[in-house]
């Protein structure tokens, strides 16, 4: 068991087997939805031969507290696409955490039409042992953000956009401020190297 910090700051234990369990359920999930679904973004000509798709090993270390600088007035973004036109989001707030001892922040953008906070992101294995235009978070939050909340990121969880696997779809690509000069093995390997 770890320790980890909630909404209110308290600390908690973190019970790493039961999150590990968690994980590789979800895993398999997405597996099976990825096989067997009619809106599955593998081309029906793939699925075949698609076997799950590769991650990095389950890593406690990647699930990181994060502090939360929220923002009174969100500005507006137009993150760019991998086809067709900008996206708008807001950004609502920017968390500021550790990855092997080095700083880092992460904006984290809002949509009208969305419940959760969109978290696109680039890194060191960006390109090379995960997919080339970046991976995404989401974080589905209770209630509002305060400044100084602590909150955990778990980018075991990060995930490869459904335009890595078929051009039918377009998605935006992580801003220059989300662009992370640190390693995170963790989470959705490039899915071509499975």
């Amino acid at each position: 068991m770890t320790t980890d910090a909630n909404d209110a700051g308290e600390r908690t234990e973190f019970d790493v087997d039961a999150w590990r369990e968690e994980l590789e359920a979800h895993r398999a999930e997405k597996d099976e939805f990825f096989d067997e679904h009619p809106q599955s973004p593998i081309p029906p000509e793939d699925r075949e031969e698609f076997s799950g798709l590769p991650y990095f090993d389950p890593d406690p270390d990647y699930r990181v507290t994060a502090t939360v600088e929220t923002h009174d007035d969100p500005e507006p973004v137009a993150m760019e696409t991998t086809s067709g036109p900008p996206q708008r989001y807001l950004r609502e707030a920017t968390l500021r955490f550790d990855v092997d001892g080095e700083e880092c922040t992460l904006a984290m953008y809002g949509r009208e039409d969305q419940e959760s906070l969109f978290v696109p992101f680039r890194d060191k294995t960006t390109g090379q042992q995960s997919y080339e235009n970046g991976r995404y978070l989401e974080l589905h939050l209770e209630g509002d953000l305060s400044d100084g909340d602590e909150i955990p990121v778990d980018f075991n969880l990060a995930y490869t956009p459904f335009c890595a696997f078929s051009e039918a779809f377009s998605c935006p690509l992580p801003p220059e401020e989300n662009w992370l000069d640190v390693v995170v093995r963790a989470g959705e390997k490039d899915w071509t190297s499975n």
